[in-house]
């Protein structure tokens, strides 16, 4: 398995021959032109999880991809091909496996209405297990091996995103849905993260691929 943090919550995922690209959002543009991906995947409507401008002409040039969103998506963004994977429900392409998890996106506030979230955790036989949970940190998959971590939401708070690293138990990660935070705050949640909990954090901006280990 080879991870790209392509910048905010959108990652690359390579296993077994297969390409995955994980929320193509807005806050960032170093996925656009992709091509040759295999499986398109959405967590939730946010236009930083999924840019309602750029993601169409991203569908369109992969036309071999299948393209999964949480079923809120569907009337949010128009994307070709899209088809809903529901919280608790699975998928396969070849050997790789993705579980939909969760199902409700984290509270912002209680005048906000809360929209539909999936935590995609993706798994191939031999191979690390990672876990992107979107926009919650309410849902605690076993076995996984690889987590992304939400480093900063309005939806969060630091003492959350610890005891979440906590319950997960993943000996190693990454921090994600950081691009709100300039490079103090980054690197708080990064320190305290690694300090506070069994996930050794690894910095992945700009670095291109990497392979777990």
């Amino acid at each position: 398995m080879q991870l790209t943090h392509l910048g905010h919550s959108c990652v690359l995922v390579e296993v077994e021959g297969t390409r995955i690209l994980i929320d193509p959002g807005n806050f960032s543009d170093t996925w656009h032109g992709f091509t040759d991906l295999d499986l398109i995947l959405v967590t939730h409507l946010h236009p930083d999880h999924v840019d309602p401008e750029h993601a169409p002409a991203l569908v369109a040039a992969n036309p071999g991809a299948r393209v999964l969103v949480e079923p809120g998506v569907l009337d949010a963004v128009p994307l070709e091909r899209a088809e809903p994977i529901a919280a608790d429900t699975s998928v396969e392409l070849g050997r790789v496996r993705v579980d939909a998890v969760g199902g409700l996106h984290a509270v912002i506030h209680k005048d906000i209405p809360r929209i539909g979230n999936v935590g995609l955790v993706v798994q191939a036989p031999g191979e690390p297990t990672l876990f992107h949970p979107g926009d919650s940190l309410a849902t605690i998959p076993p076995g996984v091996d690889v987590l992304a971590v939400p480093a900063y939401g309005p939806w969060a708070a630091m003492k959350e995103t610890v005891d979440f690293a906590r319950e997960v138990k993943a000996p190693i990660g990454f921090p994600i849905h950081d691009g709100l935070l300039n490079e103090r705050g980054w690197s708080l949640v990064f320190s305290r993260v690694t300090d506070m909990t069994p996930t050794k954090l690894v910095d992945l901006r700009g670095k291109g691929a990497w392979t777990p280990r």
